[in-house]
Parts: structure tokens; sequence; C-alpha cells
């Protein structure tokens, strides 16, 4: 069976859902799901978190006969009034597709003065990156972003599609979840590592707003090696680069490097942008084989499977990920440890700095008790 015949029997991401979070990296104020109440309940709920109003036309079983084009209509006139939206988004559901619901009659029925982004989208896609471009070639269309900035991210897109089937959750048929190591297990790791004189690397490759966590595993670990002494061994890279992306992910970046620079840690290489995820791992292959290669260890945060081996197989690798079916191909790949940041993403909605995450914190812990034990030398 070929690599893209594989057939996922395991929950996958909804494409739905996709387009959601695309229109809030685009800035919409509005996001209107057309279709019953319940569809993408938990998301709606967690982007609003976010700063966006997520609202619904509540289609029900006289919608699914019927049609909901005046429900979408009066419901665009009525979050128009409610909330003065600059920028509002209409998203479809399985429901409204089925039908065959338009979504451009009812927005032009509403008459706004308002742009609308119309994402004609169902959940039935095997890649949720579809519901992304869908909500991108929208945003196009209506002006938002520029054709430019629209291939940038069709060829980031293929790039993530690509990454999940070679080593990630839509590499099998099915992968089973799980926690991964024990969180102190793997600070004493890095702790004895960096006792002993060990160069490390840490390298955040962070999607979005989930780096508000993952940079806290770099701060934590410059933290414990500056304890020991060690603060010259460390080099860290991080997906940071706020020239690029849209809006959002823009200034998820810069927050992030400001809060880096308050706490002290030094980014040596910049490696992407937020979104550019699925190819950074082309630039640490590049500053590994120029500048690295004889480093021993390495501990890689946010999409690890993004970054390739091979430069990287000397050294003994370490991965923090928020996917419990990523721990199995993570190890597959030659990861020696992987842990599981399992409650990440709703704790990184909503914010502007780092959050403190369970394996920082662990490192802290672990760090401080072995000073106390050693009368203030580990």
């Amino acid at each position: 069976m070929a690599e893209n015949d594989i057939s996922i029997i395991h929950p996958r991401p909804s494409s739905i859902v996709a387009a959601l979070y695309t229109l809030r990296d685009l800035n919409v104020d509005v996001a209107i799901l057309h279709g019953p109440p319940g569809c993408s309940f938990k998301h709606a709920r967690l982007l609003e978190e976010d700063g966006i109003h997520v609202v619904t036309t509540a289609l029900d079983e006289n919608g699914f006969v019927f049609g909901g084009r005046d429900e979408l209509s009066s419901l665009l006139v009525k979050v128009n009034e409610m909330f003065s939206p600059k920028l509002i988004g209409v998203v479809g559901t399985c429901a409204s597709m089925i039908i065959g619901e338009e979504l451009r009659e009812p927005v032009l029925d509403a008459n706004l003065d308002v742009p609308v982004i119309e994402v004609e989208v169902h959940a039935g896609y095997p890649n949720n990156t579809k519901g992304v471009m869908m909500a991108l070639e929208a945003a196009c269309e209506a002006g938002v972003i520029d054709d430019q900035e629209l291939q940038r991210q069709r060829h980031l897109l293929d790039e993530a599609t690509s990454v999940e089937k070679r080593h990630g959750a839509a590499s099998r048929e099915y992968l089973a979840p799980s926690r991964g190591d024990l969180k102190f297990k793997v600070a004493e790791k890095i702790i004895n590592n960096l006792k002993d004189g060990k160069r490390c690397l840490t390298i955040m490759n962070a999607k979005k707003e989930t780096g508000y966590m993952f940079a806290d595993i770099t701060v934590a670990i410059t933290e414990v090696a500056a304890q020991l002494g060690m603060a010259g061994n460390i080099i860290n890279m991080a997906n940071v680069d706020d020239t690029v992306g849209l809006p959002r992910v823009r200034h998820h970046a810069k927050s992030i490097t400001d809060d880096f620079r308050e706490k002290n840690v030094t980014i040596h290489e910049v490696i992407g942008g937020m979104d550019e995820y699925p190819i950074a791992g082309e630039k640490v292959s590049e500053l590994i084989a120029e500048k690295y290669a004889d480093f021993d260890f390495a501990v890689i945060t946010g999409v690890p499977h993004a970054i390739p081996m091979g430069q990287l197989r000397g050294m003994q690798i370490i991965s923090v990920t928020n996917g419990p079916r990523q721990v199995i191909p993570l190890k597959e790949m030659g990861h020696e440890h992987v842990i599981v940041e399992i409650d990440l993403h709703p704790k990184t909605l909503g914010v502007n700095h780092i959050v403190e995450s369970e394996f920082g914190a662990t490192l802290r812990e672990v760090a401080r008790d072995m000073l106390e034990k050693n009368q203030g030398v580990i």
C-alpha cells in the first residue's frame, strides 16, 4: 500500500475546526458556524477564549430539509448590530454542505458594509489542512490577504501534510495514544547531562500559539544551565521570526521573543516563523552541519517530527509534544525520550505571554531538590 493510500481509523482533526482557527489567525471578529448548534462545540468555546465571537445558526431538522438561508442572513445582521465587527467569517458544516447550502447568497441578502470570508467546508476531508487552505482561498478572494501570501501558505500546508504522513498521526492506520516518558525522569536526565558538561541544543519548532508553552521549556533549561554554571553549553533555536505569517501568528512570535528577552534567554538561531514549523527542519539541519555537529544532546519541542534526523543522529534526542498519538512515531524516529504536554492547547489560547509548562515546572523542581540535597552543589 502506498504511503498516501493509508486508511486512517483513529480520530483525525476536523477541517471545519481548522478553518475556524485560520479565521482566528486572520483576526476575524466574529465566526459564524452555519449548521447544528453542537457542531465543533469544544473548539468554538475555546476560540472565544482567544478573543473572537463564535456563534451558530443552530440548524435543526427543519433546516436540514428546507435549508437555512434566512437563518444565516438574519444572523449576519444580528452579529453586525451586536458586535460591530470589522471582519466576519462564515464556516460551513457537514449538515449545511450536504444539503447544498451556498454561503454567498445569504451574505448578499444581509447586505452588510463589512467584509465577509465565506468558507464552504465540511469535515469529510482526509487532511484537516484542506480546511485551512479553503479559508485562505476565501480570504484571498475577499481581499484580506494577497496571492503571494496565499501561495506561501499553500506551500507550508503541503509540507505540513507531508510531515504528518511521514512521521505524524497520518503515518499509519491506527496509533494508540500515550503520555510518553515520566517527566521527572527526563528532567533528571537533562540535569545530569548538563552537570557532566554536555552541550545542549534546544530547538523550539512550535505551531503558532502553542509556542507560549513550549517556549517555557527553553526558558527552564536555560535557567537550570545557569544554576549549574553551564550557560555557555546551551544553544537555543526557535521559530520566532515575526516578519512572516498571518497577523495573529506574527503577534505570537513577537510576544514570545519579547518574553525571552525579558527572561534573559538568548535565542541564538531563529529558524523561521511560527507557521513555518513544517519547513524549519531544513534550517535546523543546515545550522547543525555548519556549527553544532559536535553537540551531545538536543531537546526538541513543538513539532519534533518535522526536524529531520540526519544531522541529529549522533546526539541523544529528547522531545516534547502535545500530541499523545505522536509518541510512538517519535520513538521510532530515534528519539530516546518523548514526553507529552497533554493540556497545552487550552492553556495557550487567549494568552500573550509565556505560560509555565508541566515539564518546565518539573525541571525547576528537580533542580531545586538536587541543589538542596547537595547543599548548593548539584
